[in-house]
């Protein structure tokens, strides 16, 4: 026992919260600092033995003979008593080893990971590097804004065209915005409250959203496949696609705003293009730059042999490349397709609803000139046998569980792969096996079509069909979903409808009035998808 500790002995029945409060010793024999403060006196527990000097608390309060019940205090920086020894300072080398590290190098399997997919990626010296910069800055500010109030329920005033927010990004920072490397520059929130609503009734969670945009990794810039001119920007993750517009079709947009949001609502297996939000950047001296954000149908985690954008018409529906050029970022056209998709009933009776109803919604807005993007995955042994399911069985809510993903929130129907022969009460799912829902993962044969199938429908136009191998029908993955969706039938349209009339037959081309694209759009769809024995039929006829 200390010196110091064994001079002075407490009484027994004393209460520790009677008379003079405890003293603490500053130090030891011959000035030496103690390892802990220790109490002017000394107690004794409930038993008589002595416990270890120390700082005691009385917990019970006992006027028998019994006396008080104390314990000891722990000290809460060490988390030990404090009798115990003197905890040693951490080495120097734990404080050097809990610096940051360096930045690690990329390594290269990530490199060439990179190089694989599709684009370019966005860094220092690239002609779009400050727009991305921009973009993530503006991104960043706006949604982790918006996550911090509270949800409230949309309000007539949130669909106004007018409803749009600028803020100011100095390069010094202000009172709402950070500090950054980028110029001076002005951004613009469209329908701020409408678009988050949006983003949680597709399943998008704010984090992964932020940082699938303005996290580490660089965005990647795709050749624009179209004629609009636009540049496509696309995240390491695939998940979201960036796309910049015109003016007009920003108004569209906003326009139809309100029918947009209550037709994805009650229809959860829309193909329609999923928007997230809709955004304008200015720079000092530059013109405005609109974009907007929404999510890709052909972010999958197997890859894309094949890549159509289908009109249904069929002047100028080719590409002018040979099929030695052709790979997977090509995107195709409608005289490039030389396959038919069998579906199962159940497939096709689903997909045929959805698409009616789709093109009705764009009829009554006045849209046209839409197409949809089809991404095929030919299936081989490493997919079967990555996917290990067979038929597919439509599963409710009830049976699967809420499975929400980045793609389909948990309200959204979900179609799921489950194996055969396993009961109801039995269903389970492996996490890491895909979900197939309409347009997602969607199994599908695909046939190499003849001339003569699709001739009747795009009017005996030569094109590249390939004959029908003897190989038979390939099991396939199909992704697609409807695109371009914001061009309404205008005076531009107008005009080139009337000029090409002149040069072709005007059923052939993409400028029509928008009950008649929606007519004949379904019924090339209808030629595209078939059921298995409805293909079989046709193809008994031809031969």
């Amino acid at each position: 026992m200390p010196p110091q500790a064994a001079t002075v002995v407490s009484q027994q029945g004393d209460c520790c919260r009677h008379g003079q409060p405890p003293r603490w010793h500053a130090g030891g024999a011959g000035g030496e600092p103690l390892p802990f403060y220790l109490p002017q006196r000394k107690r004794l527990s409930v038993d008589g033995s002595a416990k270890p000097p120390g700082p005691r608390i009385c917990i019970w309060e006992c006027d028998g003979e019994a006396g008080d019940i104390t314990c000891d205090i722990v000290a809460a920086p060490f988390r030990r008593s404090c009798s115990a020894r003197p905890t040693q300072a951490p080495a120097a080398p734990f404080f050097r080893m809990m610096t940051p590290p360096p930045p690690r190098p990329q390594r290269v399997a990530e490199a060439e990971e990179e190089a694989s997919k599709p684009g370019k990626a966005i860094r220092r010296g690239h002609r779009s590097y400050g727009l991305m910069l921009n973009l993530q800055l503006g991104i960043s500010y706006s949604v982790g804004k918006s996550s911090a109030l509270p949800f409230k329920k949309l309000l007539a005033s949130d669909f106004d065209p007018r409803e749009k927010v600028w803020t100011r990004f100095p390069p010094e920072g202000s009172k709402l915005t950070p500090p950054h490397h980028s110029v001076d520059f002005r951004w613009k929130d469209y329908c701020p409250a409408v678009f988050r609503h949006l983003r949680k009734l597709f399943g998008v969670d704010p984090a992964d959203y932020m940082l699938a945009i303005c996290g580490n990794h660089t965005l990647r810039e795709l050749a624009s496949p179209g004629k609009s001119g636009s540049c496509f920007f696309v995240t390491q993750d695939d998940r979201f696609m960036i796309k910049t517009v015109k003016k007009a079709e920003v108004k569209v947009l906003i326009r139809m705003l309100r029918s947009y949001y209550e037709h994805v609502r009650q229809h959860k297996s829309t193909l329609l293009t999923r928007f997230y939000g809709t955004h304008c950047i200015k720079q000092v001296g530059c013109p405005k730059v609109r974009f907007i954000i929404m999510g890709n149908f052909c972010c999958s985690e197997y890859k894309i042999h094949r890549r159509f954008d289908l009109k249904g018409s069929s002047y100028g529906r080719t590409i002018d490349k040979t099929e030695r050029k052709i790979d997977e970022t090509t995107t195709l056209k409608d005289l490039d397709l030389d396959y038919a998709f069998r579906l199962q009933r159940f497939w096709y009776e689903e997909l045929m609803k959805q698409i009616q109803m789709d093109c009705t919604f764009l009829e009554t807005q006045g849209i046209m000139d839409y197409s949809l993007l089809l991404g095929v995955h030919f299936r081989n042994d490493l997919s079967v046998s990555k996917i290990g399911l067979s038929q597919p069985i439509a599963l409710t809510k009830s049976t699967t569980g809420k499975r929400k993903s980045f793609e389909s929130g948990g309200n959204f129907c979900e179609l799921c792969f489950m194996e055969s022969g396993c009961k109801d009460r039995d269903l389970t799912i492996e996490p890491r096996k895909p979900f197939a829902q309409l347009g997602m993962n969607m199994p599908a044969q695909a046939e190499h079509s003849s001339r003569k199938i699709l001739d009747k429908f795009l009017l005996n136009e030569r094109h590249l069909f390939i004959s029908t191998p003897g190989g038979g029908p390939c099991d396939v993955y199909l992704f697609f979903g409807i695109i371009d969706i914001l061009q309404d039938y205008d005076i531009t349209k107008k005009l080139e409808h009337a000029y090409k009339s002149f040069q072709v037959n005007p059923g052939r081309i993409s400028a029509v009035d928008p009950k008649l694209y929606s007519r004949r759009f379904q019924d090339f769809i209808r030629r595209v998808f078939v059921k298995q024995q409805q293909l079989e039929e046709e193809c008994t006829g031809l031969s």
